[in-house]
């Protein structure tokens, strides 16, 4: 079924009433033990799970959360669990740490198995395709709120917090050409996520803006490890017509484009630019130093789980859509 299976559909099945189902599933002693027998391997056919914000245990606050994200040893997404534990661990509630190493098939997996009865809510950060995410909607069907940080359904109605993609990436690029750089290549993420998309149209309408080229052999998606700024960067150098300069997803990629130009023979900076994103600790150490625009983890992961308590503690809360601003950091990469 395309959705969680509720006692409704066992007793459709069956060809007896919800409440004898309830009944069964709850082992009273006034439904014979052929019926119940029934009923739990209808139960277990289907793969049903109790709902339990249906019945009075919803009431029974477990005081867990569930993180959803793609990386935990990327500085970014440690500085926002850092952000969300602050706040949960000043309301008593533990985190229940789940990562999908980027994998949309890993993502699936974990949702569908949750103990979403021992869940009071769930902060996520997606891996799926921003049209691929009914799984989460699933879980929001049963009571259980979640808010997304980071990488957002767009869909999806509850609760989100975002840095400005677009507005970043149209700054960081502006900030290219400023330095006197014309030909700006972009090294993407994944194509079909939302943030990958936002951060791509920032990149296009600054350089619209400024009456410069947009060539498509310049805009290469991949993932979002250093080895794909490499394997991008070398791409890249390949063409007849090369750039002059690079706008990188994330900062990963950036240092990954730097060391292979450095590995090739090109200045970085004078020769080449490399404009970054996030403002990792790396991009101070690598050299020359990355110019990047500061996402604001912490505070992304501090009101993400503010506004995942509010809706634990108001069922009907609408929610909100915060988008924060990250902030330009100039260094050497881009220094002529």
């Amino acid at each position: 079924m395309g959705r969680f299976v509720t006692i409704k559909d066992i007793a459709k099945k069956l060809n007896i009433s919800v409440s004898t189902v309830s009944r069964a599933l709850r082992d009273t002693y006034d439904v014979n033990q052929e019926t119940k027998e029934k009923v739990l391997a209808m139960a277990t056919e289907l793969n049903y799970r109790p709902n339990f914000n249906a019945t009075g245990l919803a009431n029974r606050s477990s005081h867990n959360l569930a993180v959803v994200l793609p990386f935990v040893t990327n500085y970014y997404f440690s500085t926002v669990i850092t952000g969300i534990q602050e706040v949960a661990y000043q309301k008593d509630y533990n985190i229940i740490l789940h990562i999908t190493n980027d994998s949309p098939e890993r993502e699936l997996a974990i949702i569908r198995n949750l103990a979403v009865s021992n869940l009071d809510g769930l902060l996520v950060s997606v891996s799926s395709p921003s049209d691929a995410c009914d799984h989460f909607q699933q879980i929001l069907d049963t009571g259980v709120p979640i808010v997304f940080f980071d990488r957002v359904p767009d869909a999806i109605r509850t609760s989100k917090v975002m840095q400005d993609d677009y507005n970043d990436a149209y700054v960081a690029v502006e900030h290219l050409i400023r330095q006197g750089y014309k030909k700006i290549a972009h090294i993407a993420g994944p194509e079909e996520l939302s943030f990958t998309q936002k951060r791509k149209k920032g990149f296009l309408d600054a350089l619209k803006k400024h009456g410069l080229p947009i060539e498509e052999k310049w805009i290469i998606h991949s993932g979002f490890s250093q080895d794909n700024g490499r394997s991008d960067t070398i791409a890249l150098l390949s063409l007849k017509d090369k750039p002059d300069a690079i706008f990188a997803v994330n900062d990963r990629k950036a240092i990954g484009a730097i060391l292979q130009l450095k590995e090739m023979g090109v200045q970085v900076g004078k020769e080449m630019g490399v404009m970054g994103f996030t403002n990792d600790p790396a991009s101070t150490i690598v050299s020359p130093t990355l110019s990047t625009i500061a996402e604001p983890a912490f505070e992304i992961g501090k009101k993400s789980c503010e506004l995942l308590l509010k809706h634990i503690a108001k069922r009907h809360f609408a929610g909100e859509e915060v988008i924060l601003p990250g902030a330009l950091i100039p260094r050497e990469s881009t220094r002529r």
